[in-house]
């Protein structure tokens, strides 16, 4: 207990000051001290300020005292940081004869942790009054003694140390003994009996004398024993051994039966007298007697129990030689054994204020547990190397105090890579050989929101037929997060910034199913390129995405249409004419694409018509020389218009053919002279200038759309078109049909001449896939059929 003398400021200042010097120098220990014996509540010291911690803040970051294997005789007064008595403290009970007696406290706080070690030392008091192991002490003592005779009595014990153990002894006047108590420095724990003046049995044959054994603390207490010495005539040599004190030294642990040492004594009498018993004194503890033993004739002093470093490590024993004579007269020495410790103790580890589970975002340098080792042992076999198993793992010890580690993060964690640590303190001493032990501790790894939901792939083409039923599941997007709980929860969404895709598709937040909301037509959308978004659960939340290009199929949905005059306005074809002789052309259309759009044509009935119909061109010609004798009637073709597609669809079209002679043509060219010129320029003039209308259209078109590639390469965006027109085409009929890139809008220009034989068609087609800019490949289709109109020549 820290006391103060004088309430004197200057005084109490220095105090402190020397205080927080011994606090640096002791590497963060308080020492404090009080006596034995104080009453609950006596002040102890104000640990709170010495331990630089505020009052205030003793509560919020949980400050707690530890006392180990040892009874709570300490309390913190939380309200003001003052240390205090809370039980009765017995120094004896506590820690027996030994001088050094102190309480060892650890006390930690949370936020941040930390531990501090304080050490009670606990003062003697006076309050043990030395004892006699006897109420009574017989002596028989010859009267053949000369003064000088020294008698060995049985001293007093005191449970004190120190001064208040340092007993002295005081005998009651007489006029025949006195007492020797030895020097200062080697005063035997016994007192001893000096014969002042020669006996007279028949004088006085019994003396009765009061022996008072006074101790040294403050007050003085004090404890008597009455001697009762009986003067007898007989044997007047005691034995007497070579030296009085005998030092041994023994190492602990020594097998049953071990020779500690083989006394001698010698008696100058003769006869019986000379024969000498050996044997402990009166006052020697119970417990040394079943630890040593002595042989009564020889004097070999020999090991009968455990003889433990840790429990005693010196043993005083008083050996007493006492002669076989009618009238026994004794010798005494002393055997000190000093008891050498060997390495017979593993060293202890614990581990306290274990802190988990340690989240995956902590610093490093959090401290995660206490560990404290101990090792009853002393010298190198005390000494204590403290290591950490397996030592790759991101955990280090780092030596805080004596026998005291914290486990300390020494590296950043990743509950990803590792979920949990399992860690083994290992422990040596540095005797020979080594003993070792060791604890386990599993420290788990909380889970922190560090990734981010990840699709397996970073973008998915899908393909889906046209006019699929509503609600159709066309897909399943799946999203996967290493954290746990509800920072793995993913849930997905669309996002629809650049085109509002709300009545077309949508996701299931929770299983990430997309669903064609309504049927799609191919002929009006054939891309839908799209973004899912997945997000998950944690705080803050992270996300991820993936691109969707959804296909729409083309189906044979679209039944080939034809266009062209009324049926009523049949050609006129002027005969004779040779075989092979185009006369007009159907002109067809079908919606679809691929092969769906490409169309085929056959005459209804070809068995013996004098006309076919080109399969691909639609062109009809005649299939034999027509004469003039066939002319002067109208001719009615039906021709049937199919596609490739399953199934097939087709549509009919009905191609009438006048055929006039030659003279009735003449009169009908003469008609047309006198109504204002030839009808065959005035064609040929409409065809030229629709062909001229058409090269300058196809021409501007062509021009806007290598503007509009130059300006794609150049632009840097990154999110790609959801669909629309591509750049345009130019495909050419033929012979084999026509075919070209479709989209949602197609640009047809139709060209005509004056002559059957070099009539061509010229379209225009924009691509049905827009090129991705992103991928830096070019999606293709399956190509599309498509067909003019019909014209007559």
């Amino acid at each position: 207990m820290v006391v103060w003398q004088k309430d004197d400021g200057a005084k109490r200042l220095l105090q402190l000051i020397l205080l927080h010097t011994a606090w640096e120098v002791g590497s963060g220990q308080l020492h404090y001290s009080v006596p034995e014996e104080s009453q609950h509540g006596t002040f102890v010291g104000r640990i709170a300020q010495d331990l630089g911690l505020e009052v205030s803040e003793l509560v919020p970051r949980m400050f707690r005292m530890v006392s180990k294997g040892q009874e709570e005789h300490f309390q913190v007064n939380v309200q003001n940081g003052i240390l205090f008595v809370n039980s009765r403290i017995d120094r004896e009970e506590l820690c027996a004869e030994n001088m050094d007696c102190a309480i060892h406290l650890e006390v930690i706080v949370d936020k941040p942790l930390r531990v501090f070690h304080v050490e009670v030392e606990i003062k003697d008091i006076n309050d043990n009054a030395p004892v006699f192991s006897v109420h009574e002490q017989i002596l028989a003592v010859s009267e053949s003694r000369l003064p000088g005779y020294r008698f060995l009595l049985a001293g007093a014990s005191d449970a004190d140390i120190d001064a208040n153990a340092l007993i002295t002894y005081k005998l009651s006047p007489n006029d025949y003994f006195i007492l020797d108590s030895g020097s200062e420095e080697n005063r035997s724990k016994s007192p001893v009996l000096v014969l002042k003046a020669p006996l007279d049995r028949e004088k006085d044959p019994l003396h009765r004398l009061l022996l008072t054994a006074t101790d040294g603390g403050k007050p003085q207490l004090s404890g008597t024993v009455q001697l009762v010495i009986n003067v007898l005539d007989a044997n007047d040599n005691p034995p007497v051994f070579n030296q009085s004190v005998y030092r041994v030294k023994l190492l602990e642990n020594v097998a049953n039966g071990t020779l500690v040492i083989k006394l001698n004594a010698t008696d100058l009498d003769a006869g019986i007298n000379k024969e000498i018993s050996y044997s402990f004194s009166d006052h020697i503890p119970p417990t040394f007697r079943k630890i040593f033993s002595i042989n009564s004739n020889t004097g070999d002093l020999i090991v009968n129990g455990n003889v433990d470093f840790e429990d005693i490590n010196v043993f005083d024993l008083q050996i007493v030689a006492e002669d076989k004579g009618n009238l026994p007269l004794s010798g005494h020495c002393q055997v000190i054994i000093e008891v050498l410790d060997v390495n017979d103790n593993a060293p202890e580890v614990s581990v306290s204020s274990l802190s988990v589970p340690v989240p995956e975002d902590s610093p490093p340098g959090t401290v995660v547990a206490l560990i404290s080792v101990a090792d009853r042992d002393s010298g190198a076999n005390g000494k204590i190397n403290c290591s950490l198993w397996p030592p790759k793992f991101p955990f280090k010890l780092t030596s805080t105090f004596k026998n005291y580690y914290s486990l300390v993060l020494s590296e950043p964690l990743d509950r990803e890579q590792v979920a949990e640590y399992g860690l083994i303190v290992k422990v040596q001493d540095q005797g020979d050989p080594p003993l070792s032990a060791s604890s386990s501790l599993v420290v788990p790894i909380s889970d922190v929101n560090d990734n981010t939901p990840t699709f397996a792939q970073p973008s998915y083409t899908i393909f889906l037929k046209e006019n699929n039923p509503p609600g159709a599941h066309i897909f399943t997007v799946s999203a996967s997060d290493p954290d746990v709980a509800e920072n793995a929860l993913v849930s997905y969404w669309l996002d629809e910034k650049q085109w509002p895709l709300s009545s077309y598709i949508s996701v299931h937040s929770e299983s990430g199913k997309l669903y064609a909301l309504q049927p799609l037509d191919y002929e009006e959308v054939k891309l839908l390129e799209f973004q899912v978004r997945a997000k998950d659960a944690g705080l803050p939340s992270l996300c991820g995405n993936v691109t969707i290009q959804v296909f729409v199929l083309d189906e044979n949905d679209n039944t080939p249409t034809v266009s062209g005059p009324a049926e009523d306005t049949p050609t006129l074809l002027k005969v004779p004419v040779a075989a092979g002789h185009v006369v007009g052309k159907i002109h067809a259309l079908d919606a679809d694409s691929g092969y769906n759009a490409w169309l085929r044509y056959e005459l209804y009935d070809a068995t013996s018509s004098p006309w076919r119909v080109g399969l691909y061109s639609g062109e009809i010609s005649t299939a034999r020389a027509l004469e003039e004798a066939e002319g002067s009637n109208i001719q009615s073709l039906l021709v049937l218009v199919k596609d490739h597609g399953k199934p097939v669809l087709s549509t009919t079209a009905t191609f009438s053919v006048s055929l006039v002679a030659s003279a009735q043509a003449a009169q009908t060219d003469a008609r047309l002279s006198r109504m204002g010129g030839s009808a065959k320029p005035l064609a040929d003039t409409a065809n030229l200038y629709l062909i001229i209308a058409i090269c300058s259209v196809s021409s501007l078109f062509l021009l806007v759309i290598l503007v509009y590639v130059a300006l794609r390469c150049q632009s840097q965006a990154k999110e790609a078109m959801m669909y629309g027109p591509g750049t345009a085409t130019l495909v050419c009929a033929s012979e084999v049909g026509s075919w070209s890139y479709s989209n949602r809008h197609s640009h047809i220009l139709a060209g005509v001449s004056g002559d059957a034989g070099t009539k061509s068609d010229l379209m225009v087609f924009s691509p049905n896939i827009p090129v991705l800019a992103e991928s830096g490949k070019e999606l293709v289709p399956n190509a599309a059929g498509q067909v003019s109109g019909m014209e007559p020549l």
